[in-house]
């Protein structure tokens, strides 16, 4: 006699979930980016606008999201009640993978300009990372970082679907 049937484990779905964005892989549609956290700690929504920048940004100008017909897709949910994830998704193109440079020496870091926007994800968010959206060919690459949400000071009443426009 076989053993019954084992389900496999499902992953809890969101508690929240925002509809996706797309967006012209412009970085003039930056501020748009910016949108959808109206009621939520001043604090969180000011540090995820910037992570949410400096992901946007690094897909419009590493990947072929920022050629023309070039576009990037934010994805926003709340998993549970104590976390906030924000993802962005590019259009391939880039060859490679998000990483935060580390083969710089100190006197390198004081003279970059740019390269930072990883660096500054990682120390915002409690975590980030990413993956291939096709691990076979360069189609894209999702990149997502999570934040801590109080309980007590996020937005009353949010539904499972919370559709803005």
């Amino acid at each position: 006699m076989n053993p019954p049937a084992v389900a496999p484990a499902e992953e809890p779905r969101p508690l929240v979930f925002w509809e996706h964005r797309l967006y012209p892989g412009d970085l003039a549609r930056l501020s748009r980016v910016r949108g959808d956290l109206a009621g939520f700690d001043d604090d969180l929504v000011e540090t995820v606008r910037l992570c949410a920048s400096e992901l946007f940004a690094n897909c419009v100008r590493y990947t072929g999201s920022g050629r023309g017909g070039g576009e990037v897709l934010r994805a926003l949910s709340m998993p549970d009640r104590r976390t906030l994830r924000l993802s962005v998704s590019d259009c391939g193109g880039g060859g490679s993978v998000p990483r935060v440079p580390v083969e710089r020496g100190a006197d390198e870091w004081s003279r970059a300009e740019g390269q930072r926007g990883l660096l500054l994800v990682a120390n915002l968010s409690r975590a980030w990372g990413h993956f291939r959206l096709a691990p076979w060919a360069d189609l894209g690459t999702h990149v997502w970082a999570v934040f801590d949400v109080d309980p007590e000071r996020a937005p009353r009443g949010l539904s499972p679907y919370v559709f803005t426009r």
